[in-house]
């Protein structure tokens, strides 16, 4: 199931695999940093209804349910801004995520798992760029919005081979495919700097990591408030830079282009945070 999960991701940063895309809210992050959106922020819940488009009745049930999970969501960025050490630190804050309660978010969202994988063992990497991203190589893709869709491979069962000349049976979603040639998935956790020469030489990595702090997530780098080896969620890692203060991983997400630094998350380089080294794929094409 992890391996299915990890090459959709990839499949998504070739833009072979889309997702549908719905309420993007275009410029939420404009409106986000004006406004501050932390403790103390002036945004009140009727602000975020009409900003994120929710269309439950005033005073229902419904209505004072997510009211009371949008509170929660204020106190629980208050905290995780109160732990912020620099500059560089994580922001939390209101998002397309602020009506959710943590185990809506947790049942919607993070659904994916972590097989164990054997720790690398290959060369150590010297020589390379202080600062690298696939993405001025034109290899990912745009970031797409999940949202809660299931998507799949389709399974033998449902497309059975034949060795026979036949008509094939096209799928409504369906697309032309890559040939994949081989794939490695290793354990990097304490060898990040090798992950670094893997990324650079193999290509975007996909790996799970413990994501239960990003539904509050505005910007800034990720260096605590998540765990390693409980991974819940699939991403994309398509770059790193070590130039500043604290280093970090650019991450790719899949939540639209309104969450996070425009759909991508910065995680710190070096302590494997959030689990980011421990559960590494990359394919061949």
């Amino acid at each position: 199931m992890t391996g299915v999960t990890l090459f959709l991701m990839f499949l998504l940063n070739l833009g072979i695999l889309t997702f549908p895309d719905v309420a993007r809210c275009s410029g939420v992050w404009q409106t986000i940093r004006k406004s501050n959106c932390s403790a103390g922020t002036d945004v009140d819940f009727e602000s975020f209804r009409e900003q994120f488009h929710r269309n439950y009745k005033p005073h229902s049930d419904c209505y004072h349910r997510r009211k009371s999970y949008f509170k929660n969501s204020i106190k629980r960025h208050a905290y995780l801004n109160s732990l912020s050490t620099d500059k560089d630190s994580a922001k939390y804050g209101i998002n397309q995520f602020s009506d959710l309660s943590i185990n809506e978010f947790r049942e919607l969202y993070l659904t994916a798992t972590a097989e164990t994988v054997p720790p690398y063992s290959g060369w150590k990497t010297e020589g390379v760029p202080a600062k690298f991203d696939w993405r001025d190589q034109a290899a990912v893709g745009s970031v797409q919005n999940q949202q809660a869709t299931r998507v799949k491979l389709v399974k033998q069962s449902e497309y059975p081979y034949k060795a026979e000349t036949g008509i094939c049976h096209l799928f409504s979603q369906s697309h032309d495919g890559v040939l994949v040639k081989d794939f490695a998935a290793h354990d990097f956790s304490g060898r990040e700097e090798d992950m670094m020469g893997r990324l650079v030489e193999w290509g975007p990595l996909a790996v799970t990591v413990d994501a239960i702090s990003w539904q509050d997530y505005l910007g800034g780098i990720m260096q605590h408030h998540c765990s390693c080896h409980h991974a819940n969620h699939a991403v994309l890692v398509t770059g790193y830079d070590t130039t500043g203060d604290v280093p970090y991983w650019i991450v790719q997400n899949s939540w639209g282009t309104s969450w996070g630094n425009e759909g991508y998350v910065y995680i710190k380089m070096g302590d494997n945070v959030c689990g980011i080294a421990d559960s590494v794929t990359a394919v061949f094409l």
